[in-house]
């Protein structure tokens, strides 16, 4: 039974090179934490009437690639799930979205980063030590796996939304002590697309952003979306475009007035779900795809 235990609930589907984030366990790491587990319960809601897989008691960091099958040197997405820090819908906002990104000829590296209870930095710093490993991982691989090493960008949803912007704004030093040869390499992303963001903007303090999310001239240029009925709250959004507008980083802002909260890439008859097409349109306009 202790064997069973310790095999992660989620296992992606073979034909993908899954790596550890830390080979040598993680930073701080906790023993005795309890086995990954699929939260999801037959009482949970669906979303475009299927379910979700909703992750939690992550211990053990990973990546995995979906490599684009289009030829030659591709540029690559690093994908957080979203889950309020408390789990990941690894499928909703993983898995599901890096088929897509596979199908219009970008390479997807899906993250499972540590939760419960891991963000919003600076309240836990391991989210966020996870998502600089991954991306200095994707750039020392960029060669191997057909990756431009300077066409790496990140996608989150809701608090993987937050972890993007947060990787956006804090790359200049590690938040961990170097492992090897991938934490030599810059961590910050090429380019950002924001998806229903959380935690950017604080609803006890009258909308007021987050301090910890400090954008300059050096954050990436961005795509922002979310939906004007998000529970979650629209201003999450809008500072941050505001931020950026005013660092004079160049980004993109679709508000919709219908869509709530946590659809992902899954089509309904909302228009807030033809979002992909244009974060696809997007990825030409800004030169990423040619």
């Amino acid at each position: 039974m202790s064997l069973l235990a310790q095999q992660p609930a989620w296992q992606p589907a073979p034909g993908h090179l899954t790596l550890p984030l830390w080979p040598g366990g993680v930073p701080g790491g906790t023993a005795n934490l309890p086995p990954e587990i699929d939260t999801t319960t037959a009482k949970d809601n669906l979303i475009a009437g299927k379910p979700v897989v909703r992750l939690g008691n992550v211990a053990n960091p990973t990546l995995t690639l979906y490599k684009a099958p289009a030829p030659g040197v591709r540029p690559a997405v690093i994908v957080f799930p979203g889950g309020a820090y408390r789990i990941l819908a690894i499928d909703l906002e993983g898995t599901e979205v890096c088929d897509w990104l596979n199908s219009i000829g970008v390479t997807c590296v899906l993250v499972k980063y540590r939760v419960p209870d891991t963000g919003p930095y600076p309240k836990s710093a391991a989210a966020l030590q996870d998502a600089q490993r991954a991306i200095g991982m994707v750039r020392q691989h960029a060669t191997e796996w057909n990756i431009d090493p300077n066409g790496v960008g990140v996608l989150g949803f809701s608090a993987g939304a937050h972890l993007s912007a947060a990787l956006s704004t804090h790359f200049e030093k590690r938040l961990y002590d170097a492992v090897d040869d991938a934490d030599k390499l810059s961590c910050r992303p090429d380019f950002a697309v924001i998806v229903y963001p959380g935690y950017l903007a604080f609803a006890d303090q009258n909308m007021a952003t987050n301090p910890e999310i400090h954008p300059t001239a050096e954050t990436p240029t961005s795509f922002i979306v979310q939906a004007e009925d998000d529970p979650v709250h629209v201003e999450n959004s809008t500072n941050y475009f505001l931020q950026l507008k005013n660092a004079k980083v160049p980004a993109e802002l679709h508000i919709y007035s219908q869509g709530g909260h946590g659809y992902g890439l899954r089509r309904t008859e909302l228009p807030v779900t033809t979002w992909p097409q244009s974060v696809e349109v997007w990825l030409h306009t800004i030169r990423v795809l040619p």
